[in-house]
This record gives structure tokens, sequence and C-alpha cells, in this order.
């Protein structure tokens, strides 16, 4: 039996355990993200991220679940990648372009006076409309009674899933209810992230999660990123500049109307290192 050497990272109470597999490859990921995951008798976390070379990047990332099903992109992960990347010394640039299933991704790294990284700037790509089961094929700005009462409901698509349900009071949303309800909706063939989300003024959000494949979550990279598309699509918030306040902390994103690019800004930490056997 082998052993492999692993980083605890989070970004906004949003953990992974993280492996260089350019050093220590890794068979049958789904099966040790769930073992790993467990957080009585694993590491702890939301799930796995694997770092591996690219032919068409600097670096690649490959994301499981915590019950071993493998997601397209995560925001939150993606920005602990580059703190990772960059921390270990594995590169000395501060933009680094990282394969994704969900396409490449550009980071841009913000060095702390420890010369650190401290927060990541992401480009998340384009939010659009996700194609869905329903109507004429999307559902944008729809009021629907999901299990929160008439809800305004948008779907987005970050490169992954997302139903973004405008609630009254993100802290009493019925989320460990509603959200493995909608996950599962005939609407999403494969499934959806469920964002709870209350505007609070032009440039604040309120915002909760239950993400596909792990529950409920601190924080959503990804499902900030639709969040504010969402709402700015609606008119509720400005475009260029929304705080989504999440269970773990903040994220500030940008949307522009036009070419519909998202940036995504905030921290990144390591929590522990160790290792543990294969």
């Amino acid at each position: 039996m082998s052993v492999i050497r692993f980083t605890k990272m989070e970004g906004l109470g949003n953990d992974y355990i993280y492996v260089n597999t350019m050093e220590c490859p890794i068979s049958n990921p789904e099966q040790f993200s769930i073992r790993w995951s467990d957080r009585r008798k694993g590491i702890g976390s939301d799930g796995l991220i694997m770092i591996g070379k690219s032919a068409v990047a600097d670096f690649s990332m490959r994301i499981f679940n915590a019950d071993g099903s493998e997601a397209r992109m995560c925001g939150n992960g993606a920005r602990c990648v580059g703190k990772f990347l960059y921390d270990k010394g594995l590169t000395t640039k501060t933009e680094i372009l990282l394969e994704t299933l969900s396409g490449i991704k550009v980071l841009k790294l913000h060095l702390g006076k420890d010369g650190k990284v401290a927060q990541v700037t992401v480009n998340m790509g384009q939010g659009l409309p996700l194609k869905v089961n329903y109507a004429d094929g999307t559902l944008v700005g729809q009021t629907l009674n999901v299990g929160e009462g008439p809800t305004v409901c948008t779907a987005i698509d970050m490169g992954n899933p997302h139903l973004v349900m405008f609630v009254k009071d993100a802290e009493n949303a019925h989320v460990s209810e509603v959200g493995p309800l909608m996950e599962h909706h005939k609407m999403f063939p494969d499934r959806a992230n469920i964002e709870f989300a209350q505007v609070l003024d032009r440039n604040h959000i309120r915002m909760r999660v239950w993400e596909r494949g792990s529950g409920i979550t601190f924080a959503c990279g990804t499902g900030a990123c639709a969040t504010a598309v969402a709402s700015a699509m609606q008119g509720y918030t400005d475009p260029q500049d929304c705080e989504i306040i999440m269970d773990g902390g903040s994220l500030k994103v940008s949307w522009d109307p036009q070419t519909k690019e998202v940036l995504m800004t905030g921290d990144a930490k390591t929590v522990f290192e160790g290792t543990i056997e294969y």
C-alpha cells in the first residue's frame, strides 16, 4: 500500500482535498473521494481535487464530489488550485491557464505581504441561460412554486448547471428540503446546484446553496456567479459590482452583459497538509 500526500484547502469554507497527481497519481478517484471526504472516518471535505498536467493549458484540474460524482467546475476550488501551484513553487506565474471540464479558466493571483497568494480572480467564462426541460428550453425569471411559495427562478449555465431561486429570507429558506428535490427535478437531466438568494440592495445578495453531489456547503463559487448573473438579468443588482454573501464568506462578482463573461474574486486558504494510505 502506497502513501498519498495531500493538502486540505478551503475557499470560504468550501473545503477540498488537493492532490498533485503529477507527483502522486490516483486511480479510482471516485472511490477515494467518497472515502476521504467522510468527516468522521476520513480526512473530511466537500470532495477531492486532482491537479495535473495539461496539453492545452498550464495545468489541469479534476473535481470529484463527496458522493464520488465528477463536477465540471468549482470556482472556490479553482482559486485554491492557483494558491497551491504558486505557494508550492510549481509555477512562478501570477496568471495561470487552468484546464477544467468546462473549459480553460484564467486565474489571476493576488499576493499578500508574505509573498503567498491571498486572493485569486478567476475568469469563469460566460454566464448564460441554462438549457432545461421546461417550456421553450430555458428558465429565466419564471415564477414557480418550488417549496418556498411562489418564487422567481432562473437557471444559469456556468459550465455547470444552476437554479437560482430568489427568496424573501435566505436564512430561513428550506435548503435541506427543497435543495435535493430541485437538484433531481426532471427539468435538469444532469441534476443542478440550487441557490437560495435574497437581494439585500443593488450591490449585495445573501445566498445559501445546495450543491449537486455534496448537499449544503458553506460556499459555492460557480453558484455565486450564477446568482449574480441571474440577479443582473432581472435588473435586481449592478452587473459590474455585486457581492455574494454566503455562510463561509463573500465573493465579488462582475458580469459583462455584452460579452457575458464573469469575473470572480475571493480568498483561498491552506488548512493543513498530511499523508494518507492509498
